[in-house]
């Protein structure tokens, strides 16, 4: 009964072609954007920006570019960490060479050199594609971690091997504090997520969902399969080289090339399957799931073992983590293997129709 299009007539082709079509769903984002820039800054806590707000949204915008490149693409890429490497690389050599380089521009060259990174290693999917296409892009997270722990020229010939940046602005606005790096991390985030639900919904993106579904029978309607492929690479690994600078930037401030292993990569992959291949709120929600629960896992384990009187050490509870964690994720893939998304959207259309089924 309140999620109804009755009376919410169309009369021309850019109304009907919105992203937000329903009025609804404009009123919900609307909100949605209002809580997170003005309530969620005046409640939470220096803890929660730090711990969970800052990496769901970094990692928000990794997993919307990941699943550009696999869920509509078609296209597994085991190398997602490989491309956030660069991107932090990139950004922080640009930022450091260049004295006077605003932050936003730094990060765009970061995202630019991810790019680049990503198109040469997405050559091989106009030949190979399956599980040979994820080798192939696993090939490029080991180049990368040896590339950027032998070349000391990407870390200004730092002795360590680790580099860090300070003294962060934006516009003349010191990036400092939790709620700050939050802002800047939010007002980021969402001019890129438009950007890619506009490009999904256009013909570059139906000509990705094409290549998708049957690459032979798209090249056959006239689809050029290299076109496709290699915008699709270059706009995934764009978003993702601008998440991995923002990672480095402004949550990690100081990093090594172990802070985007192979697990990095996987996680991302897992954030992608969990949330929905092919659907942008998909990469939110799996966010959500990676980021959130180790942190309430761990706080729930202790509690509960104390419960029933026993004690639980640290490296127990670890483990039981990591276990609960992957049973989670299993038992998941198996009830809804299409993803959080997907009942996110069985729940939208049940309510289009309640409470008048017909």
């Amino acid at each position: 009964m309140f999620y109804r299009e009755n009376g919410q007539f169309k009369t021309s082709y850019r109304a009907d072609q919105q992203i937000f079509p329903i009025a609804q769903d404009r009123w919900a984002i609307a909100l949605m954007a209002l809580f997170a820039f003005v309530v969620v800054p005046m409640l939470a806590s220096d803890y929660m920006f730090r711990a969970i707000l800052i990496p769901f949204v970094i990692m928000s915008l990794a997993a919307v570019g990941v699943n550009v490149l696999v869920g509509y693409c078609g296209q597994i890429s085991l190398g997602s960490g490989a491309f956030m490497a660069v991107g932090a690389y990139g950004a922080y050599n640009f930022f450091m060479r260049l004295p006077g380089l605003p932050l936003v521009v730094a990060l765009i060259m970061g995202g630019l050199c991810a790019t680049a990174f990503g198109i040469l290693f997405g050559l091989p999917s106009l030949r190979v594609k399956g599980l040979y296409l994820a080798v192939a892009t696993l090939a490029a997270q080991f180049f990368s971690d040896w590339m950027f722990l032998r070349i000391s020229w990407f870390t200004l010939d730092s002795p360590s091997g680790s580099i860090s940046v300070n003294n962060l602005q934006a516009f003349g606005l010191p990036i400092e504090s939790a709620e700050s790096k939050y802002l800047f991390c939010l007002c980021v985030l969402i001019p890129i997520v438009l950007m890619a639900k506009n490009l999904v919904r256009g013909a570059i993106g139906r000509e990705w969902m094409a290549i998708r579904d049957m690459d032979v029978a798209a090249a056959v309607i006239g689809i050029r399969p290299m076109y496709a492929k290699l915008t699709a690479f270059a706009v995934s690994s764009f978003i993702v080289g601008v998440a991995g600078a923002l990672w480095a930037f402004i949550y990690l401030s100081a990093w090594e090339p172990a802070a985007f292993s192979v697990d990095f990569s996987f996680r991302l992959l897992f954030m992608v399957i969990i949330g929905g291949l092919g659907s942008i709120a998909g990469g939110f929600l799996g966010a959500a799931f990676i980021v959130v629960l180790p942190i309430a896992l761990n706080r729930f384990l202790p509690w509960f073992a104390n419960l029933f009187g026993f004690e639980a050490s640290t490296a127990a509870a670890s483990h039981a983590e990591l276990m609960i964690f992957g049973g989670l994720i299993v038992w998941f893939l198996i009830v809804e293997p299409h993803g959080l998304a997907k009942l996110w959207a069985t729940g939208k259309q049940k309510l289009r129709l309640w409470p008048f089924p017909h």
